[in-house]
Formats: structure tokens, C-alpha cells, sequence
């Protein structure tokens, strides 16, 4: 299988390079999250470098890239550690709208597409445990729409949105079925707080907001949503990896020990050896990741959780392996290791932790993984 990169991925690589080498340098990303982590100003400047629209369809004015686009944006973005909702606005949200009524879906994806409108989804919730058929939010008809009752957690921006996309069951009872709707900002009641990787989420609470249905009985394009947020996240956490092994190799060349580099130690070099190992092999299921999200329902979820459980065990060895490398000085505030240690921490999290996903695949491998099968 052929896995180079083609000209216009290369060149949209390279684009997202050089605006985070030339805008977005650490100091900027450090002072940003000393200031609660607020980024509406650098989602515009990437919606002027025309990524917004980059998975949305022409038909509404974006791009109509792929899988494999997406990823390659998600890596450079990783990799200078950018903390706007990117992923969540660019590439989660137009999944969840992508296959809605059209009349309510046109005019948000144009929106999205031409960067005047953040949208980010709102779906989990307290108990939940990262099901996504775990919903107690309610959606109950009213004359000329639908009003929705319930909270939602961890809204990537939640402050900064100007609409979000919320799941709620379509009557009271909990076989009811999962409608998703969007709702403005100015209906709802949003509590905003930092996140511990210098990023910005809110809790969003619904009392009779109004609402317009995107779709009705929407659970798989819930999960089909999710998916591309865990690829998104898996691509992103190997461009952060790419780079705090380089920062920690390039300060092991520079830290003398005992008169000598400490990249001269025999140990911390087979050290080293494992840190790069774990990462290509979370490289690996990335592209995994990314290639899977055109497959049918069963084998993209059981994919798309295989390479979640690899990327959340390469991203908690290569951070911890990286910070001990850096010895006390890698956990300072002003040590950029530190903070891509914090990001990775959070991925591991993001659309589902390690031990959720291991769950997943396990459960998905019942049929096939017995001895006797």
C-alpha cells in the first residue's frame, strides 16, 4: 500500500506548518492559556488560512477534503500544540450535520464552511462514561419546534460557540429515540472554565431553549461523528509526540552530565529507542485510524477503537518517558514539555479513555477472538 502523502496533502501540510512556525510559537500559546485559555482569534486566523471549510461538502462552500486531509492538518496542529477547538468546529461538527435535513443543515454548514459561525458539539454528559446512547437531555415539541431540557458537559469553547449541536432523546422515556438538534448560544446557560492543557471548555444548560432538529433517531451518526473526532485526536497527539521527542532529544544533545551529553548514557538511549518505537507504532494506527473512517459501522468502530486504545498508551509512555528525560525541569510551567504532557494527557481522554476503548474492541471482538471460534 502506497502511503505518501500527495501534492496537494504535502502542500496543505506545509501551509500549517509555516503559520504555526511563524504565528503560533509557544510564547503565544503560553500566554494565551495564562489568560484562561480564550482562542476565537486563532480560529480566525485558521479560518483565514481556509482550513474551516476543509470536510465540508462544495455545495456549501468548502473544500470537500477527506480522511486523510484532515489528518494531516491535525498533525501539524499537534505539533505546535494549537489549543483552538479546531477539530471540534472543522471536522466533528460538519460529521454530525453532514447527513441532517438539508433545510436546517445548509445554511450552519455555509456558516462553517466560511468561518462566520463556530458550532461545536455538546455531548457528553455527567454519568455518561463516554456512551454515546447515554442521554438524558429531553426534547419535547412546542408549537413551531422543539424546546430541550437538560445539561451538557466539556463543550470544547463553550463560551466562545455561537451555536452548539446537542443530542437529546425525542420524548421522556429512556427507549425514546436520539434526536440531535442545534442550539444558540443566547438560549442556553453556559458555565466556562479552563482545562488543564491551557484549553477552554463550559458546561451548557438547557431549560426550555429552543431548538431546530437536525435528525431524528441520529445515534449512528453520533458514533459515526465520534469516530472522526478520534481520529482527529489520534492524529493530533503524534504530531504533539513527533515534537516533544525531538524537544527531548535536542535538550539530551545539550544537558551534560558527568562532562558529557546525557545522550551519550548507554540506558537513556535504549530509553529513547522505546519512546520512538511507541511512536511510530501510534503513527501507524493513526493512518489506521484515518483510512477505517470510510468502512461500515461495525469495522470502523472496532478500528477506530483499536487505534485509540495504541494511542493512549503511546501517548502516556511517551509523555511520561519525555518528562523523566527533561529530569525536574520538564514539569516547570515554563518548559514547553511540560504543556505537550498535559495535552497528550488530555487526548487520552478525549472520545473515550484507554480503558473505555479497550472495553470496545473487546466487546467487538466476542465472535472471533475464542480459542475455539
Amino acid at each position: 500500500m502506497n502511503f505518501d502523502f500527495s501534492d496537494d496533502q504535502v502542500a496543505l501540510r506545509d501551509a500549517v506548518a509555516r503559520w504555526v512556525e511563524r504565528d503560533f510559537g509557544f510564547e503565544r500559546r503560553h500566554a494565551l492559556a495564562k489568560k484562561g485559555g480564550a482562542t476565537r482569534d486563532v480560529f480566525r486566523e485558521l479560518v483565514d488560512l481556509g482550513l474551516a471549510g476543509l470536510t465540508v461538502d462544495p455545495s456549501h462552500g468548502g473544500m470537500g477534503f477527506g480522511a486523510v486531509e484532515a489528518m494531516v492538518v491535525m498533525e501539524e496542529l499537534g505539533r505546535g500544540l494549537v489549543n483552538a477547538p479546531y477539530a471540534a468546529a472543522c471536522l466533528v461538527a460538519p460529521a454530525l450535520l453532514a447527513g441532517g435535513d438539508a433545510a436546517v443543515t445548509a445554511p450552519w454548514l455555509a456558516r462553517i464552511a466560511d468561518g462566520s459561525a463556530l458550532i461545536v458539539p455538546a455531548l457528553q454528559e455527567q454519568g455518561a462514561r463516554y456512551r454515546h446512547d447515554a442521554v438524558a437531555t429531553t426534547a419535547a415539541q412546542q408549537a413551531g419546534g422543539w424546546a430541550l431540557a437538560g445539561t451538557k458537559h466539556l463543550a470544547p469553547a463553550g463560551d466562545e460557540a455561537d451555536a452548539y449541536i446537542v443530542p437529546a432523546r425525542m420524548g421522556p422515556h429512556a427507549v425514546a429515540p436520539i434526536g440531535l438538534f442545534i442550539v444558540e448560544r443566547a438560549r442556553c446557560r453556559v458555565r466556562a472554565y479552563p482545562t488543564a492543557d491551557g484549553a477552554r471548555a463550559a458546561s451548557v444548560t438547557l431549560a426550555a431553549s429552543p431548538a431546530q432538529l437536525v435528525q431524528s433517531d441520529a445515534l449512528g451518526a453520533i458514533e459515526r461523528a465520534a469516530d472522526v473526532g478520534i481520529a482527529a485526536a489520534c492524529a493530533e497527539g503524534v504530531g504533539a509526540m513527533d515534537r516533544l521527542v525531538a524537544m527531548t532529544v535536542e535538550y539530551m544533545n545539550t544537558r551534560k552530565q558527568f562532562g558529557v551529553p546525557i545522550a551519550s548514557f548507554q540506558a537513556l538511549r535504549h530509553r529513547m529507542a522505546d519512546v520512538k518505537m511507541a511512536l511510530e507504532l501510534a503513527r501507524s494506527m493513526s493512518y489506521y485510524a484515518s483510512l477505517k473512517l470510510g468502512e461500515p459501522a461495525p469495522q470502523r468502530r472496532r478500528a477506530l477503537s483499536q487505534a485509540k486504545v495504541q494511542l493512549g498508551q503511546s501517548m502516556r509512555f511517551v509523555g511520561q518517558q519525555c518528562i523523566q528525560l527533561h529530569g525536574g525541569i520538564g514539569v516547570t510551567d515554563e518548559c514547553a514539555a511540560s504543556h505537550y504532557f498535559k495535552r497528550l494527557t488530555m487526548l487520552e481522554f478525549a472520545f473515550g479513555d484507554t480503558l473505555h476503548h479497550v472495553g470496545e474492541v473487546s466487546e467487538r471482538m466476542a465472535d472471533t477472538a475464542g480459542v475455539f471460534a
